[in-house]
């Protein structure tokens, strides 16, 4: 109960009306910019969203580093920058077109919208050209820094698959996981939602930056993966008990965390897609301060719910918390006032609190926590969009019960059967897991040949 009373305060202040954000249409409705302004404003929002979403792949990796033991650090490291290396490659040469497929070359009617992309067809990239020669001169923002934006996001969905998979897995077999994943299987199911595919015309489905799109699209994928290569030796003892295993670098956690918290004002807030005019920059302000404060709410909630539960702070969970409120709100980030905003994070920070020991329950090892946060976390944050951007007479482009649940499952299904199919032919082909001797010695070592803390025991 004391506890309870403490929470009082906070409760009344998420409450107040004056947290919410009044909606400014800016002051200077009759001036319209010039084209070239307009173009040059969009390109930037891109271009610095863009950079802020790569510095995402810091955070991944500062984070993961710090969680993983020390015998495995460097193998953390190794995978992070390969996997954004390779998915850069990848989405140029497949995914960016499979994304964005142009109406006359993909499958289904410009009425219905596509469902698959076809790549390769010289007309068709003729045409890709000439618009791209187009957009430059005359048009909305440039093509270099929509690819570029983009394929951040395809990276960051990889990024989510590494820190599940952790202390257990080979590389190389990872890494060819990786190049399936950003070359095919998110790019496919993207382009049914941003690239005007049947998601997003015959469902009505908002997604404003990718709590389904991206960050539950890596959680399924991580999840099969975790099923197909099995827990760590050790984790889950015979007598039922959850063997801890102790992060080697709480600092380096804390510190990945914060960084994946900047970048994500680049994600959500470059996902307006638009800066050219006052209405939009007005958004963008908008979209950062629910950013910040979803993610403030899921840590606090996370803060209090470990101390009630377990009697004392979990850090672990704190950082997690943050990082699942900012999760919850990136599928609508512009539409909630500051209190409903903090609330949906906080309902994220709950959410991982509870689901983490789930898990465990039923064997399913999550180094880094990275399934609650980005799946569970995801998949709230999709439904969260009826709170505040429901569909009704006065907004007809709304989202339905229907529509978001339906997409969700539609994404759950084509990534499940998909990456569940590459981990195991990959298993069947290749292996996919270390061997026992191996990973009791540590990946850095019995993989790589190098040591994070050569100075220090392995740990």
């Amino acid at each position: 109960m004391t506890y309870l009373k403490t929470l009082a305060p906070a409760v009344a202040l998420i409450a107040l009306p004056s947290l919410g954000l009044a909606q400014d249409d800016g002051p200077a409705a009759g001036v319209n910019a010039s084209t070239d302004s307009v173009f040059i404003f969009n390109s930037l929002l891109f271009l610095i969203g863009g950079f802020l979403v790569f510095w995402m792949a810091a955070g991944f990796a500062m984070l993961e580093a710090g969680l993983v033991r020390s015998k495995n650090v460097t193998m953390q490291l190794t995978k992070n920058i390969s996997l954004f290396s390779l998915a850069a490659i990848a989405y140029y040469l497949v995914g960016y077109n499979l994304m964005y497929p142009l109406g006359s070359w993909s499958i289904g009617s410009d009425e219905t919208g596509g469902y698959l992309g076809i790549l390769f067809s010289t007309a068709k990239l003729e045409a890709v050209g000439i618009a791209a020669e187009a957009a430059d001169d005359y048009g909305y923002a440039s093509t270099g820094s929509d690819f570029f934006f983009q394929l951040m996001f395809c990276a960051t969905t990889a990024s989510i698959v590494s820190g599940t998979l952790a202390e257990r897995i080979k590389l190389w077999p990872f890494l060819i996981f990786v190049v399936v994943l950003t070359a095919f299987i998110y790019p496919i199911q993207a382009s049914w939602k941003w690239g005007g595919g049947f998601l997003d015309s015959q469902y009505g489905f908002l997604d404003f930056a990718g709590s389904t799109v991206v960050h539950s699209v890596g959680g399924w994928a991580a999840l099969m993966g975790a099923i197909i290569l099995g827990p760590r030796i050790g984790k889950y003892a015979k007598d039922g008990r959850v063997v801890p295993f102790l992060g080697s670098n709480l600092p380096l956690a804390t510190l990945g965390t914060f960084i994946l918290w900047l970048g994500w004002f680049g994600f959500n807030g470059g996902s307006q897609l638009a800066m050219g005019t006052v209405g939009d920059v007005a958004d963008v302000s908008r979209i950062f301060a629910n950013t910040n404060t979803a993610a403030a709410g899921g840590a606090v909630a996370a803060l209090i719910l470990t101390q009630l539960m377990y009697g004392k702070v979990d850090l672990t969970m704190v950082l997690n918390g943050a990082l699942a409120g900012l999760v919850s709100i990136t599928a609508e980030p512009l539409t909630p006032s500051l209190g409903a905003a903090t609330l949906i994070g906080a309902v994220g920070g709950v959410i991982v609190v509870l689901t983490v020991p789930l898990l465990d329950k039923l064997k399913i090892d999550d180094v880094v926590g990275a399934i609650p946060v980005h799946l569970f976390a995801g998949i709230w944050g999709t439904m969260a969009v009826l709170l505040t951007n429901a569909q009704s007479e006065t907004n007809p482009d709304g989202a339905t019960f229907m529509g978001q649940l339906l997409s969700i499952l539609i994404v759950a299904a084509f990534v499940i059967v998909t990456s569940g199919i590459i981990w195991f032919i990959l298993k069947v082909t290749m292996g996919i897991r270390v061997s026992e001797e191996h990973e009791v010695t540590g990946l850095d070592s019995s993989e790589l040949g190098m040591e994070a803390y050569p100075e220090f025991a392995k740990g």
